[in-house]
């Protein structure tokens, strides 16, 4: 595992600690969905008191040029919160996730360091965020069209396979990092979808987790498909909702 903090521009990108089990058990794998449904839950009643905390939050880092920590620690533990459950939903981890608090032996660790922020970045960050929020909604929709292939093979295998688990881990720590910059937790613009390096060039991999997070080639393959597949699945529909038109009357001829 590295202790180099990762930068983007001199500003600490967002971590995310992802560390996969030898085994999963079926049982949880078959009925994962259903397990989760009290953090979705939970989830959905956060992001409303987070989206309240974060306009609250917008004004303040305009004035300020950063959050106030009150806002910053309830944002930090909405994000992190989030990336537990999705990671548990996508099948990268098997422990059952902690509700709110991060537990310390938990294999998944969001590291969010909320510091100073350039206030014009915050007064167009909703427009900034697009290219990122565009990139991270087509990878997830490419691994949405796999995700029951991907259950599939888990649940049979009792495990997740190296290139399935960095195609995955890739996409959530993306959505974590475009996460943490759409709600002012750092200044640092998302990046590394593909990873941190290639598993090639870096035979002795020193940590079976994300950080960094390296990168097989059957992972950055599949990667690929996500994304082709995210944009095939973007284009249709938007082909679909530009050519349905709902009517907004019907007539009626009756034969006399």
């Amino acid at each position: 595992m590295s202790d180099q903090p990762a930068e983007a521009n001199g500003l600490f990108l967002p971590e995310l600690e992802v560390v996969p089990p030898e085994r999963q058990r079926r049982w949880t794998v078959l009925l994962r969905l259903l397990l989760l449904i009290p953090h979705f839950i939970v989830l959905w009643l956060l992001s409303i008191a987070a989206a309240v905390v974060l306009i609250v939050g917008w004004f303040a880092a305009l004035f300020l040029g950063r959050l106030p920590d009150w806002i910053a620690g309830f944002l930090s533990l909405f994000v992190g919160y989030q990336a537990r459950v999705v990671a548990s939903n996508m099948l990268l981890v098997d422990k059952y996730p902690p509700f709110l608090v991060p537990e310390p032996d938990y294999p998944v660790q969001a590291d969010i360091r909320p510091g100073e922020l350039n206030r014009w970045a915050v007064l167009f960050r909703i427009i900034l965020v697009i290219p990122a929020a565009i990139v991270s909604a087509i990878v997830s929709q490419g691994f949405g069209v796999l995700a029951f292939f991907i259950w599939l093979v888990v649940l049979v295998l009792g495990r997740n396979p190296r290139p399935v688990f960095d195609a995955s881990a890739a996409v959530l720590r993306y959505s974590y990092r475009t996460n943490a910059y759409f709600y002012l937790l750092t200044g640092a613009y998302p990046k590394k979808l593909f990873g941190d390096a290639r598993a090639e060039e870096n035979p002795p991999r020193q940590s079976q987790g994300t950080r960094p997070l390296v990168m097989s080639q059957g992972g950055r393959v599949l990667l690929i498909v996500f994304i082709v597949l995210g944009v095939i699945g973007a284009v249709t529909n938007g082909v679909v909702q530009s050519q349905y038109q709902p009517p907004e009357h019907q007539d009626y001829y009756y034969d006399r």
